[in-house]
């Protein structure tokens, strides 16, 4: 009866072990991703769906990558804001890839770049200590802003990747920057027909993080 017993008990504690395991499992293999961006990722201007991060939505699929992507950014949000934003997104959403895309209303606004860089470097951390590998984006700025300034901001993405181990899209608006065409009106956020550029910009460097999520 105490081996019967014994093995009872061992019976229960491996069944209240297995959901727990198999959940584990689970999180581990979660395939999201997470995209914490300003004005240019949260199709300020844009119709509905037809910013660059939907794009990669229909690429995601197009591969049969079987993860979604979640689209958290605000528009003229700040490195800063990101920072206290990403704990909860991180909670919410526990992705595998996060996408920081942040920066450029920092430099508009001519603020700290020790600051922005800190808070980059912040934010990928917490992401990689939840598990996450991160993709940054890189952004430039005009020159009229000072030639050390826009040199410091270009330069600060590609230090923060190198010392973090992250990915990095060098600039997001590689090859449309200078296409007065592909602006609205405003003469800085990209309209509809520069989405797909600024996708495939991104695209480049993401998918080759997909093969082996976190």
């Amino acid at each position: 009866m105490r081996i019967r017993r014994r093995s009872f008990i061992a019976a229960l504690c491996c069944a209240a072990w297995l959901p727990a395991a198999a959940h584990a499992a689970a999180s581990t293999n979660h395939k999201d991703i997470l995209v914490i961006g300003d004005s240019l990722s949260a199709e300020y201007g844009l119709q509905r769906g037809s910013g660059w991060v939907g794009i990669v939505a229909e690429k995601l699929e197009s591969e049969k990558y079987g993860g979604a992507i979640h689209n958290a950014s605000i528009s003229g949000d700040t490195t800063s804001g990101g920072r206290s934003r990403l704990p909860a997104a991180l909670a919410r959403y526990k992705p595998s890839i996060v996408i920081l895309e942040l920066g450029s209303n920092d430099a508009l606004r001519g603020l700290s770049l020790k600051m922005t860089q800190d808070n980059l470097s912040a934010m990928t951390v917490e992401a990689q200590k939840a598990g996450a590998r991160v993709l940054l984006v890189g952004m430039q700025i005009p020159s009229n802003y000072g030639r050390a300034y826009t040199e410091q901001f270009r330069d600060l993405f590609p230090q923060v990747a190198a010392a973090h181990h992250t990915g990095l899209v060098p600039f997001l608006m590689e090859g449309m920057a200078t296409n007065k065409a592909l602006f609205q009106a405003d003469g800085i956020h990209p309209n509809e027909q520069a989405q797909s550029i600024l996708a495939d910009n991104v695209w480049k460097h993401l998918k080759p993080m997909l093969g082996t999520g976190s």
